[in-house]
C-alpha cells in the first residue's frame, strides 16, 4: 500500500485524536468545576462578608496566568456593582502599592500559594490591616496562612498531559471569581437598570435601553382633545411629524389614537367638522417609560404599527417612533 493510500486513515486518526483531546480537557475542567461547587461553604460566605463590608475597592492580583484570570475577575466585579481594580504584584513592589488604601480588600490568586512576587503586597496588607482573600490550590501555603480568608479549590490534575500548563487550576480560579461576583451582585440587589449604567455601549447597552431613553415628550407630543376637529388633528399630525395624534380627555388621560390609517378611512366620507372621538381608534397599544426599547420594538412589529405612546397613570408622557429604535441601533 502506497503512502498516498494510507493518508486518509492517518487523517481520520488525527481527527479522532484531536477531538478526544479537546473532550478530555473540557471533561477534566468540568469535573473540577463541579467539585469546586460542592466544596463551597463557610469560607465562601466569609469572603463575601469581607468584600461586602469594605469601604474601598477589591484589589485583584496575581502573577502569570493567574494575573490574566485576575484581570477578568476585576472587570467582572466592577461591571456588576463591586468597585475593583487589578494591581500587578511585580509593579506593586515598585510603587503601585500606593494604589491600595486601608479601605480596600486584596483578592490574591496563586495556584501554589508561594508566588514570590506577592510577598511585598501581602506584607503591605498585613502592615495596614488590609484584609486578604486568597484563592489557591494549597491550604498549607504561605499565601493561605497569611490570608484572612483562604478559598482553597479542590486538588485536580491540570488538563495538560504533562501536568504543567495552568489549565484546570485557572478554570477553577475563573469560576470562583465569577461565583464571588454574582453572589455579591445578588446581595446588593443589583438590577437591570444598574447593569445598564455600567454597560451603556455596544450591543448589550443597546438591548438595555429603555423607552424613556429614546422617547419624545413635552411639547413634541401630538395631543388633541376628544372634541378636536378632523381638520385640527391633521394640523397637529403635520406639525409633530409622527403620523398620528393622541386623543385625551379633560384630565389628560388617553382615550385613543388617530393614525394615518384612520385619516384615510375618514376621507372615504370626508367631514372636516368630525370630532376626534368619532374617528379615533380605541384600545391603543401603550408602554411605560421603563419598558425596554427592544420590547417596544417587538410590540410595534407584532402589531404592524410605527409609534407607541408611553403612559403614566393613563396619561401620555412620551411617544416612541420605530425610527427612534433604528437610529439607536436596536433591531
Amino acid at each position: 500500500m502506497s503512502a498516498a493510500e494510507q493518508e486518509p486513515d492517518a487523517d481520520k486518526r488525527s481527527y479522532v485524536q484531536d477531538v478526544d483531546s479537546g473532550r478530555r480537557v473540557l471533561g477534566n475542567e468540568a469535573s473540577a468545576l463541579l467539585a469546586l461547587a460542592q466544596s463551597l461553604g463557610d469560607e465562601f460566605v466569609e469572603a463575601l462578608d469581607t468584600l461586602s463590608n469594605i469601604t474601598g475597592r477589591v484589589v485583584v492580583t496575581g502573577m502569570g496566568k493567574s494575573g490574566h484570570i485576575g484581570n477578568k475577575i476585576a472587570a467582572s466585579l466592577a461591571s456588576t456593582g463591586t468597585p475593583a481594580i487589578f494591581v500587578h504584584p511585580a509593579e506593586a513592589s515598585h510603587g503601585d502599592l500606593g494604589m491600595i488604601t486601608k479601605g480596600d480588600a486584596i483578592f490574591a490568586l496563586s495556584n501554589s500559594g508561594e508566588t514570590a512576587e506577592l510577598a511585598d503586597l501581602v506584607a503591605y496588607a498585613t502592615r495596614f490591616s488590609i484584609p486578604v482573600i486568597a484563592v489557591t490550590g494549597r491550604a498549607d501555603s504561605t499565601l493561605a496562612r497569611a490570608a484572612r480568608v483562604a478559598l482553597v479549590y479542590p486538588v485536580a490534575d491540570e488538563a495538560c498531559p504533562m501536568g504543567l500548563a495552568p489549565t484546570t487550576s485557572t478554570t477553577m480560579m475563573l469560576g470562583l471569581g465569577d461565583a464571588i461576583a454574582v453572589a455579591l451582585l445578588e446581595r446588593k440587589g443589583f438590577s437591570q437598570d444598574d447593569f445598564h449604567v455600567f454597560h451603556p455601549g455596544g450591543k448589550l447597552g443597546k438591548q438595555l435601553l429603555q423607552v424613556g431613553d429614546l422617547m419624545h415628550g413635552g411639547a413634541a407630543l401630538p395631543l388633541v382633545t376628544a372634541d378636536a376637529s378632523l381638520q385640527s388633528m391633521i394640523v397637529i399630525m403635520t406639525e409633530k411629524s409622527f403620523g398620528c395624534a393622541c386623543v385625551v380627555d379633560d384630565d389628560g388621560k388617553l382615550l385613543g389614537v388617530f393614525t394615518d390609517g384612520d385619516l384615510r378611512r375618514a376621507f372615504a366620507n370626508p367631514d372636516l367638522g368630525a370630532k376626534a372621538r368619532d374617528v379615533m381608534t380605541t384600545g391603543a397599544k401603550t408602554v411605560t417609560a421603563a419598558t425596554l426599547a427592544v420590547d417596544a420594538l417587538r410590540i410595534m412589529n407584532e402589531n404592524i404599527i410605527t409609534t407607541l405612546f408611553a403612559v403614566e397613570e393613563e396619561r401620555p408622557v412620551g411617544i416612541l417612533h420605530i425610527h427612534d429604535c433604528l437610529r439607536a441601533g436596536i433591531a
